[in-house]
């Protein structure tokens, strides 16, 4: 006999499936955009004969980008509607990958970056709150942990396509089509899903909740009624007008600001669960991943065979944590995750402690070598089922609605804030000190198991106007 879980999913719409692996979409360019410098790095270098300060700039300088995009995704979602901020985000991505891939100097390389940073900031917003607003409650989860299995996805179709250009070139710096090297290529080739995304966004519904916010009642009834024809859809309608009118009957109307350092409190746990999520380190894996082992002794094709390999790792254990969200709940899985991760950024940190050598010349004596590379991809599957997912999955949940666009586009601009001072970091930390760079990782996965353990609540199983209860001081109106 099925489960009562088991019989509610079989029940949901083909079509409420549809809106978020479509919706999902910006989470693809996000991870692929913000993945294929990986195996452009040196070659970019090279090209421009840039130093270890202005490589780290020019790779991380797309996250200042995102920040902003984020940060401005709230203001265009809430004024103009999620869909016209998806068409947005697509047509920055297209323009991105034409400039970058054709880049003549250094700083027009930065500036198209920047742009394709923006177009990703945006993406990083809309997809989890669009996701979140018109999915069941008792799936919610899953459907929101697509952003993160759409991320991944990005990330491995961004290195498999690194890795085939640079290995059908005969290196990154090769010429390729068209006498075109094979690292402009690269940037070149997110184009393509640049071009998909915008078409996705002409074929979705605007969210339901922006149009009860709108007023437009009698649409967003037809939109709950085709993703969630089971459930009671003015029992919806109503929670959502309720929340709006305690907003108001609380001065707030939609105000992000409060008590707690000048913001509400659920605000600051938001922005902290970003900022943890960065702390960790993950992104180096993914953005110098390539060159890292090269370091240590791999040649280019086998470093960006492992960089596939650790992606494709990655999207494993992100289908592994949309299977779990739901059934065992978030904080769990959120603190198993902080402990794996401490303890293989541990190890790492112990691991290239026994190196010898420095700059481009070290090497991991002895076992080491595939001790770090174990460690690697126990910490990308550590995170991978916990907080790459997790987190979006609760930016998506612990908001208000009034605020939970502008919310979570401060949260996201704070990742990529977060994501910014760790990616442009690294090559100068590195440098210095490759075991005390993870060891400082390693403390940051620790500090968010306690964060969980203290801060999070809950919110397995409950619609988003119950699960911003959570947040709420005991005492005071719903803001």
């Amino acid at each position: 006999m099925p489960t009562a879980q088991e019989q509610t999913t079989a029940r949901i719409p083909q079509r409420v499936i549809w809106l978020a692996l479509a919706g999902a979409v910006g989470g693809f360019l996000f991870g692929f955009d913000s993945s294929v410098v990986n195996g452009a790095v040196d070659a970019m270098k090279d090209e421009f004969a840039l130093s270890e300060a202005v490589t780290g700039f020019a790779v991380a300088i797309a996250l200042l980008g995102c920040a902003a995009g984020a940060y401005l995704a709230g203001k265009v979602a809430d004024r103009y509607g999620r869909i016209p901020a998806m068409k947005l985000g697509a047509l920055l991505f297209l323009v991105s990958a034409l400039g970058t891939g054709f880049a003549f100097s250094v700083w027009d390389l930065i500036f198209w970056r920047l742009v394709g940073g923006l177009g990703i900031g945006l993406a990083s917003v809309i997809a989890p709150a669009y996701i979140s607003e018109i999915s069941p409650r008792k799936i919610r989860g899953r459907l929101a942990s697509l952003q993160q299995l759409a991320i991944t996805t990005g990330i491995f179709a961004a290195l498999l396509s690194d890795a085939l250009f640079a290995t059908s070139a005969g290196g990154a710096d090769q010429a390729f089509w068209l006498g075109i090297e094979a690292w402009r290529w690269m940037f070149l080739a997110a184009a393509l899903p640049a071009v998909v995304y915008g078409w996705v966004a002409y074929t979705l519904p605007e969210s339901p909740r922006f149009l009860v916010f709108l007023g437009k009642e009698d649409e967003a009834r037809k939109v709950f009624d085709a993703i969630a024809p089971t459930e009671d859809t003015d029992r919806h309608i109503r929670d959502i007008r309720e929340a709006i009118e305690e907003d108001k009957l609380a001065g707030q109307k939609g105000s992000l600001r409060g008590k707690a350092f000048g913001l509400q409190a659920v605000v600051w746990v938001g922005i902290i669960l970003s900022v943890l999520q960065q702390f960790v380190g993950i992104n180096v894996i993914f953005y110098y991943s390539t060159t890292l082992w090269k370091a240590v002794g791999f040649q280019e094709k086998d470093s960006l065979t492992i960089s596939v390999a650790t992606s494709v790792t990655n999207i494993l254990v992100t289908l592994v944590a949309i299977a779990l969200v739901d059934r065992i709940g978030r904080r769990p899985i959120l603190l198993a995750g902080s402990v794996g991760m401490a303890v293989s950024l541990g190890v790492m940190a112990l691991a290239f402690a026994s190196a010898t050598g420095t700059g481009a010349d070290i090497t991991l004596p002895g076992a080491w070598g595939p001790v770090a590379l174990v460690a690697a991809n126990v910490f990308v599957i550590s995170f991978g089922a916990s907080w790459g997912p997790l987190v979006w999955v609760l930016l998506g949940e612990i908001f208000p609605s009034r605020i939970r666009a502008r919310a979570l586009g401060l949260a996201a601009a704070a990742q990529w804030v977060a994501n910014f001072a760790i990616t442009l970091s690294f090559p100068v930390m590195a440098a210095a000190s490759l075991p005390l760079t993870y060891a400082m990782y390693a403390l940051f996965a620790a500090a968010s198991f306690f964060f969980v353990m203290f801060k999070v609540p809950e919110t397995n199983g409950m619609s988003l106007e119950q699960a911003e209860t959570l947040f709420v001081p005991k005492g005071s109106v719903k803001a």
